[in-house]
């Protein structure tokens, strides 16, 4: 089991930074691919941008590729998702969720999520 726990969501003017991270419990984290979700118009919940369990391969949704960095430190059992020059639109609540199985590689599809935190709210402003 893997229990997750965002938090650095608030309150930002467009054009800014916010960094978020996700505190993960269980032995199993380093060896789990980690993304980033939130919802979407139509959609329970998408893509925003994944880690594989090492850290070397890293994926993002094309609107977020140059602004939006995801990183991992297994040492600390987190993850992070560093996000710049934010827009009104991305205003939501961010989702960590860790793969089911370990030496997966990273996916950008909701299902093969399995632990989900409980979100942080990001609201840019205009």
């Amino acid at each position: 089991q893997v229990q997750l726990v965002e938090s650095g969501g608030g309150l930002v003017q467009a054009g800014g930074s916010l960094g978020l991270s996700c505190a993960a419990s269980g032995r199993t984290f380093s060896r789990k691919a980690m993304g980033w979700f939130r919802p979407a118009p139509g959609k329970e919940r998408e893509f925003v941008a994944a880690v594989s369990w090492s850290g070397s391969n890293t994926y993002y949704t094309d609107s977020v590729k140059g602004r939006f960095t995801i990183s991992r430190d297994n040492a600390k059992n987190t993850v992070y998702l560093q996000m710049n020059s934010l827009k009104p639109e991305e205003t939501a609540v961010y989702y960590c969720a860790a793969r089911n199985g370990v030496f997966l590689p990273a996916s950008m599809t909701v299902s093969d999520y399995d632990y989900w935190g409980q979100g942080t709210q990001v609201t840019v402003s205009s």
